[in-house]
């Protein structure tokens, strides 16, 4: 498969746009690229490096929620993975807008450190730091 970008775009549903805004843009940080209407409902889309984290709102919510536990709570997309070069500077920032680590700040082996967070609706989201590949 040839692809035209060096990365993918994923799409969550929400239940609460400003929570989920909230959440990845302004605790986050994540930068701001747009809202669209959809049929059915909105996107609300934010860039992290070259990925577009596209949050949906439905007009008509979905019953079913994530499953609860993280990467070990069920079958089927998990988590995803944001790489930053300072993982404990990142997570202090995040503890004082009130967004607690799910995971606390971990050496997962040699070199590679992660931590993660929980979104309003459940979804888990992975910070990794890899001094390894420097």
């Amino acid at each position: 498969m040839q692809v035209s970008k060096d990365s993918i775009d994923l799409g969550i549903i929400v239940t609460d746009e400003k929570a989920a805004l909230s959440f990845y843009r302004d605790g986050l940080g994540l930068d701001w690229e747009g809202e669209l209407p959809l049929p059915g409902g909105k996107m609300y889309r934010l860039k992290i490096g070259t990925t577009v984290l596209k949050l949906l709102k439905l007009d008509k919510t979905p019953t079913a929620k994530p499953a609860p536990g993280g990467p070990m709570g069920g079958l089927g997309l998990r988590y995803f993975t944001i790489s930053v070069p300072a993982i404990r500077g990142l997570m202090s920032q995040l503890e004082a807008k009130g967004i607690k680590a799910t995971v606390p700040v971990t050496e997962f082996r040699p070199g590679v450190t992660i931590s993660m967070v929980t979104d309003p609706d459940g979804n888990t989201v992975e910070f990794l730091q890899n001094t390894a590949a420097k």
